[in-house]
């Protein structure tokens, strides 16, 4: 795939990121250049105003991959529960969970 077909794939899912959240009603949008610029100082790719637009914002990365490569193993590691904690030594835990627990919490925030 060419660098702007890349370019495209990932301005598509990060526009598909916004409207979810919009469709739940938080506030949510693409950071421009997808956080090459460290637009309002991050690097970003999506901000997520999930305490209000006057509050600061949850800076996410979007990431997108056609085969699944990487995302399998955590999905396997997920199963059927609610979230998954990874955690590297001397790191700080990482949680990865369904959209459906994201919105699920995201509701009871709306401002």
């Amino acid at each position: 795939m060419s660098g702007a077909r890349h370019r495209r794939k990932g301005d598509r899912i990060e526009r598909e990121i916004v409207a979810a959240h919009l469709a739940l009603g938080i506030h949510s949008e693409r950071v421009p250049l997808s956080g090459a610029q460290r637009y309002q100082g991050n690097g970003s790719d999506v901000d997520v105003y999930a305490h209000g637009r006057d509050q600061a914002p949850l800076c996410c990365e979007v990431k997108a991959r056609a085969s699944g490569s990487g995302f399998v193993t955590l999905e396997k590691w997920l199963g059927d529960n609610d979230a998954l904690f990874l955690r590297r030594d001397h790191a700080e835990p990482i949680v990865v969970m369904p959209w459906r627990i994201w919105a699920a919490l995201l509701s009871r925030l709306r401002p």
